[in-house]
């Protein structure tokens, strides 16, 4: 530690030696006595040996109160000393902001960490339904019903791509690809995804084309209406109706099933939200309608929902582009 503040202090000594350089030669050209001259240099030695002394037992101290700063840097408040001057003042307060700020970030990472947990865990707890239903087609003897089979893979692919899109929708950057595509390819798409579920449930699917083309991205709006689909023909009791018509710049999706309670209407879309239907569907993960309106709203698109118990919910995608540009 000595080494280092001789270092830091090198400048100085190099500026009063040259001092006493100059001091030395006016004497010797003016012929003062030499007794007189070095027993003032002897005064100033031992008063410079006293400020050096003073200064380093300072740097000592102020090094030992950084080393214990920097045990304390895990706590959210630094145990500052007394600030000794202006500049310090200021260097203290920058270093509170940056504790500050990283406290912050801390703060948020973990709950952003805890957030992810628990999604997860449902995510995993959810999509350990249709893997126990697949395992039990198999172990049932002979040869297993391959459309129960490839229904219950087809639950755990839309659970892999509800995840998937989870992530990168919290991303720092979405991968949409905006362009003009053929609404009626994208729900025929989506059709063809879902048509074992309405198959093995005997649903009557109503479609009429829209013979639109609109601004979107095609692979995320699929996402979108496969998700609807889903809920659908999980809520609609076997032997119901799927329907899907435009109405004017409206895609609408309308199902006969169970129906949603009116005190559930407005928090559908909120993360994680089942309502009374979740509660009564264990399956229900309260993710999907939250994903739809997320895409949607990137996508410059609208989403409504109205339901009555026991009629049916209908699904009204408002699919306007006026907002989008393509680039």
């Amino acid at each position: 530690m000595l080494l280092e503040y001789i270092r830091r202090q090198r400048r100085t000594g190099l500026f009063l030696a040259s001092c006493a350089a100059i001091f030395a030669a006016v004497v010797a050209l003016y012929g003062y006595p030499a007794a007189a001259v070095g027993y003032a240099a002897l005064l100033c030695a031992a008063l410079g040996l006293a400020v050096f002394a003073a200064g380093y037992a300072g740097f000592a101290r102020r090094h030992r109160e950084l080393r214990r700063l920097l045990d304390a840097v895990n706590e959210t408040v630094l145990p500052l000393p007394p600030a000794r001057g202006m500049l310090e003042e200021d260097y203290q307060a920058l270093l509170r902001a940056v504790c500050g700020h990283r406290a912050r970030l801390l703060a948020r990472s973990e709950a952003r960490r805890q957030e992810l947990l628990e999604d997860y865990t449902l995510w995993a707890h959810q999509i350990k339904t249709p893997i126990a239903a697949g395992r039990l087609l198999l172990q049932s003897g002979g040869e297993p019903d391959r459309e129960a089979l490839a229904a219950e893979l087809l639950k755990i692919e839309e659970y892999v791509q509800m995840a998937l899109s989870y992530l990168r929708l919290d991303s720092e950057s979405t991968d949409y690809v905006l362009r003009r595509c053929d609404l009626d390819e994208v729900v025929r798409g989506a059709l063809r995804r879902y048509a074992r579920l309405f198959i093995l449930k005997k649903l009557t699917l109503d479609f009429r084309e829209t013979h639109r083309t609109v601004l979107t991205d095609e692979k995320w709006l699929g996402f979108v209406i496969g998700q609807l689909l889903s809920n659908a023909v999980k809520y609609t009791p076997e032997g119901g109706r799927v329907r899907i018509y435009p109405d004017g710049e409206t895609l609408v999706i309308a199902d006969s099933g169970i129906g949603i309670r009116s005190e559930d209407l407005p928090r559908i879309f909120e993360k994680g939200f089942t309502g009374c239907n979740g509660r009564e569907d264990r399956r229900a993960t309260g993710m999907g309608l939250y994903l739809c309106r997320r895409v949607l709203t990137g996508l410059g698109h609208g989403i409504t929902v109205s339901s009555r118990p026991g009629e049916g919910t209908i699904v009204r995608l408002l699919l306007h582009d006026g907002r989008l540009e393509t680039e």
